[in-house]
């Protein structure tokens, strides 16, 4: 089995999507592993978000990811491409390109305030789980 970080951002908790959410990420056949609702943190953001430091929209990440809190998850699927299927079903990062019938295309309107991450790809899910669940790392 393969694992990938997924994060309901704190708009998709503050609108009450969480429950949809999951519900997507499993009726397609991903398990969830480990879940915990958290507000992170500004040290633990800096660090999930390394390769935006410098770029002007950086600040604005951090404080969109610290301001209230997140449902923080790891799911598993089948092969080394879980991070790829978790990505489809979220959809294009801007919700006004991602197709309907993805969380984004479905739910999300603004690309500021997109609902959800998710690796993109097998080494940021190591990174990424390692961040924010230490001991699955």
């Amino acid at each position: 089995m393969n694992r990938t970080l997924v994060i309901v951002k704190p708009d998709g908790v503050e609108r009450r999507l969480t429950g949809e959410i999951i519900g997507r990420l499993e009726r397609k056949g991903l398990r969830l592993v480990a879940a915990e609702l958290r507000t992170i943190d500004r040290e633990v953001a800096v660090r999930h978000y390394s390769e935006h430091e410098g770029k002007p929209f950086f600040d604005d990440l951090v404080a969109f990811i610290t301001r209230s809190p997140a449902l923080l998850m790891v799911v598993e699927g089948p092969d080394e491409e879980t991070y790829a299927v978790v990505r489809a079903l979220m959809g294009a990062t801007d919700p006004k390109k991602a197709p309907l019938g993805t969380i984004r295309g479905d739910l999300a309107i603004e690309m500021t305030e997109n609902l959800v991450h998710g690796s993109d790809s097998p080494e940021s899910a190591r990174r990424e789980i390692g961040i924010f669940f230490p001991d699955l790392g």
